[in-house]
């Protein structure tokens, strides 16, 4: 008599393999694309990949300083897979990295007469509490008027950095600077270093444990469960009896803490003050991580990790080879174009 062999070992390494592969497939793509670029450059596509990756993971400050360019990233793709939960496309991460790094930069030289036991949980706060209000006026026209979030969050990220520009050049200018920035933080304001002679600080820490918050919140809890089934059926959730506007509403005041944070540990642990130029981007590559990630906690810390890799090896490559940034840059965006390729199921779940 023929035995029956259950199929469920395959459907079950099918539901792991499929998610890792549409994660893995558009790097994939991006490094076959940026090998032609580098051959028609005349470069050897191997050895510039080597050399890559030997100055990204090449020993233990080269690892630490991948880690510590990943850190504003993990945060700020966290920020934006927050909100997607919900069906929102937040695109205004990176005004509140700016406002956040900016507060927690004003309390850190403000209030240097508090212990640092005081003063840097304070900065910390202040820095999520700039972030979340800076999400409340689109959180509002997008809950209660239906308000395209795009727009309302991409115009507040022009604002943003105006604004902070201005205060930096103005009133929060550093007595006696001739560049755009407000006076160094105080010592007990600044994250502790993780390890010396690095830029890696306990932000690190801070967002691993934020991504370790994310999977179980959105595993076991039961708002995790409900911003799911918001997020991919908002008619059906209605129906149910969740409070879909509610929902919107409290992920992207959410989105805007985590934001914020992501601007209050890069001032804290690595700038200490805000400048002028103070995020290069954080927030806009935030999206590429948190679809790249497919959303996933896992998914976006590695992604972020890729990102900062990515950030830290093209800043030194040109210094042992003939490599020009602008490949790397190349690279960086076409990874950048294949994260985002599923965007457009995103569009047409909304319109539905």
């Amino acid at each position: 008599m023929a035995s029956v062999v259950s199929p469920a070992p395959t459907r079950r390494g099918s539901a792991i393999l499929k998610p890792l592969g549409a994660s893995l497939a558009p790097l994939l793509i991006a490094l076959v694309l940026g090998a032609i670029v580098l051959a028609i450059a005349g470069h050897n596509p191997l050895d510039v990949y080597r050399l890559l990756f030997v100055e990204s993971f090449g020993s233990t400050k080269r690892i630490a300083s991948t880690l510590a360019a990943a850190t504003p990233l993990i945060f700020t793709g966290l920020a934006t897979a927050i909100a997607f939960r919900t069906g929102a496309f937040n695109v205004g991460v990176e005004g509140c990295v700016n406002v956040g790094g900016l507060a927690a930069a004003f309390v850190g030289f403000t209030f240097i007469s508090l212990s640092g036991f005081v003063l840097l949980p304070m900065a910390i706060l202040a820095s999520m509490l700039a972030g979340a209000l800076w999400m409340l006026v689109p959180a509002l026209l997008k809950s209660r008027l239906d308000v395209d979030e795009v727009v309302t969050t991409l115009m507040l990220n022009f604002i943003a950095i105006s604004l902070t520009a201005w205060l930096v050049n103005g009133p929060l200018l550093a007595p006696g600077a001739a560049n755009s920035a407000t006076p160094m933080i105080d010592q007990a304001a600044r994250l502790p270093k993780l390890m010396r002679g690095s830029t890696l600080n306990a932000g690190f820490l801070i967002a691993l444990a934020c991504i370790v918050l994310y999977w179980l919140w959105g595993k076991w809890a039961a708002l995790g469960f409900e911003t799911r089934i918001a997020g991919m059926n908002a008619r059906f959730a209605t129906a149910t009896g969740l409070n879909v506007p509610g929902l919107v509403f409290r992920m992207m005041i959410l989105s805007g803490v985590i934001g914020g944070l992501a601007g209050g540990a890069h001032a804290l642990g690595t700038v200490f003050r805000y400048v002028s130029g103070f995020s290069p981007g954080y927030g806009f590559v935030g999206i590429a991580v948190a679809l790249l990630g497919r959303g996933n906690a896992w998914g976006m810390l590695l992604a972020a990790i890729l990102f900062g890799a990515l950030a830290t090896s093209g800043a030194t490559i040109q210094l042992f080879s003939n490599v020009p940034i602008e490949i790397v840059n190349i690279l960086q965006g076409m990874v950048m174009i294949f994260a985002v390729a599923r965007l457009g199921k995103l569009w047409k779940r909304r319109a539905a």
